[in-house]
Parts: structure tokens; sequence; C-alpha cells
């Protein structure tokens, strides 16, 4: 029955929407050999049923995310945060998990304000744990220099039970990290973070939704030549915007915050929690709480209600979808007065 579920619930959060001037009509094809590569399981059914079979409750689980910098976006864009602040939802009230942001510092406010949107506080992992008091944050260190050591440090402390990437640029071959354009972009490389997960046997998913984001490794041949940004920059010696970093589970979505939701769409599957799943009314206030502070539309960097050129009713369209289909899945079978009794009923 998941991979039921899961096939359609992969099918719309993979719905291509975007502007000609993007890196468009690729996203069926990115799909495709993530699903083929995987096994060929529906994407959102393997990493919700991971979660499911690794997390439980006083579990911490990792959340990572944040792309955007100064001086066009200076705290990012509403892409990431809300797909973190659903899942991390998804993740407390099924599992009775931990979530624990990991962010700069530049991209703090408005993963601050889209959990709040989702109804989860962020407060001190002592009383995010210890009381069950909601979620908890980590802010990265400035220097690049201490990223690597830094999330060694945490990973050890903290002990994961997942890490999970959504919307989080990861480096190229070159150790570059880049726009899906082929833009260079500043900020430390928390894709250590994902690194030091895998090396001790944490489980990692990545979300992206264009090749540049934390993930993607998993089909980096294929992308080096599909791509239109596979291969080139738009700086001279360029060597193409796609990272080498991979995770055990990698969805590529139509928009990263869609993958999100898909997973935690799935995971509220598998409680048998209609509630675990977030409300269109909820997903209207996590993208105003995260566009109000700051976290930006990425095509023109204003507030506008907008992700990745999408406009926001458009997202609450999915989330009304993906609650209607769990809805309905969760369900005892019932057919109603008119189509007679079910096959085996007595």
């Amino acid at each position: 029955m998941p991979d039921i579920m899961g096939e359609y619930v992969d099918r719309l959060v993979t719905v291509e929407m975007r502007n000609r001037g993007m890196n468009h009509g690729i996203v069926r094809q990115i799909y495709d050999e993530a699903r083929q590569e995987g096994g060929g399981r529906p994407i959102t059914a393997r990493a919700a049923e991971a979660l499911f079979e690794k997390v439980g409750p006083g579990d911490v689980v990792f959340f990572v995310t944040g792309a955007g910098y100064a001086p066009f976006a200076p705290n990012g864009e509403s892409d990431g945060p809300p797909g973190c602040a659903a899942l991390a939802r998804a993740l407390y009230w099924g599992l009775k998990a931990v979530p624990v942001y990991i962010t700069e510092e530049c991209h703090a406010p408005p993963m601050v304000a889209s959990s709040k949107g989702a109804c989860i506080m962020i407060r001190d992992f002592e009383l995010a744990q210890g009381r069950r008091m909601g979620a908890s944050h980590l802010i990265a260190p400035t220097d690049k220099h201490q990223t690597q050591s830094w999330a060694q440090q945490i990973v050890a402390q903290y002990r994961p039970k997942a890490v999970i990437s959504i919307e989080r640029l990861g480096p190229n071959e070159d150790g570059i990290v880049h726009g899906s354009t082929g833009v260079p972009k500043d900020g430390v490389d928390l894709a250590h973070v994902v690194l030091e997960a895998t090396r001790q046997g944490v489980l990692t998913i990545g979300v992206g939704d264009n090749g540049n984001e934390i993930g993607f490794g998993r089909i980096f041949d294929f992308m080096k030549d599909f791509h239109p940004y596979g291969r080139e920059t738009q700086y001279p010696g360029g060597k193409g915007v796609i990272t080498t970093v991979k995770t055990d589970v990698f969805l590529p979505a139509s928009i990263s915050n869609w993958g999100a939701y898909g997973i935690a769409a799935m995971l509220a599957f598998l409680c048998k929690q209609l509630d675990v799943f977030h409300t269109s009314e909820m997903e209207r206030d996590i993208l105003k709480n995260c566009l109000d502070a700051g976290g930006w539309e990425m095509r023109y960097c204003s507030n506008r209600f907008i992700v990745d050129g999408a406009a926001g009713e458009a997202s609450m369209a999915v989330v009304q979808l993906l609650r209607e289909m769990l809805k309905l899945n969760i369900a005892a079978p019932d057919r109603g007065l008119s189509h007679g009794k079910m096959k085996g009923a007595a």
C-alpha cells in the first residue's frame, strides 16, 4: 500500500512549474533517473519508511537548509525552510522526534519563522529533548575552515538518527558551491554535516530541485551530461554546478519544499494519522512567516507570496491535494450506499 500512495505523491511533487528562462523541461527525466538508481520504488515512500524505521521518541533528526546570500537575498529564499518546518512537524508529532535545524546565521530568521508557522517552537536543546518542547537550532561557524570539525563535533554530540538536507547547496568536484545557473555562491559548506553522518552510518536524505543541492551526487554522471549547467558555469573555466555529495535516499522535486511535503505526507500515512501532515492554511502561515523574515522568492528577490516562481497558492494547493490523498488512503474501506458490497465482504 505505501507504494500505491507513494506513486501518486511522487507524481504530484514532480509536476514542473518553471518559467522558460530558467532550467526547464528537466524534472521528469531527473526524477526517473533518481528513481531507477534508487531501486525503482517511489522515492517518497522509501524516504518515509527509512525515517519510520530509524527514528523513535526522543531521537534527534538534523535538518540542513539555507540557500541565497547577500546582496541579492541576504537571508536566503522561500524554498527550504518551509519544507524543513513541515517535515519537522511530521516527525515531531508522528514519531515524537526532536528536530534540530542547522543553518548559517544569515539563514536563521526564515528558519525560525517557518518553524513558528508550523507551530513547532524553537527552544534550548535540553527543553526540546528532555521536555518535548519543540525543535532546536544550531548555527554554523562563519569560518569556512572550522566547518568540518564542527560537523564532526555536533554529529558526535547530538547523535542524530537521521540527517535531512532540503534545498541546501553542495559543492561540485572542485569544492565550489553554485546557484543552479552557474553563479558561484558564498557561505560555509554544510555538506560536511551530511558527509560526517554518512561516515558514522547515520541515515541521510536529500531533497533538491536543480542539480546543485545535496543529494544529487547519487546521479552525478547523469546530471553532468543532462543538466544545462552540468559542465559549464557563468565564469571561465568552471566545471559545472552539479554537486558530488550523495545521500542514502535522494528525492528530486519540482520545488524542494514540495519534496519535503511529499515525504511528510507519506510519513503521516505510515503513522495512520491525518494531523501529522499540515494543512493548506498552515502552509500559508509557514510561507508568509518565511517571506516576512527575509526568506524571499528568488526570481526577483522580493517578499511576494511566491516560491521558485510559482505562486504561494500553488504550494497551498499541493498541500491540500496531498492531505486529501492521505485522508482517503488511511480511511476505512467504504463504498457508500450506491455501489453494492465490496468483494469478500460478509
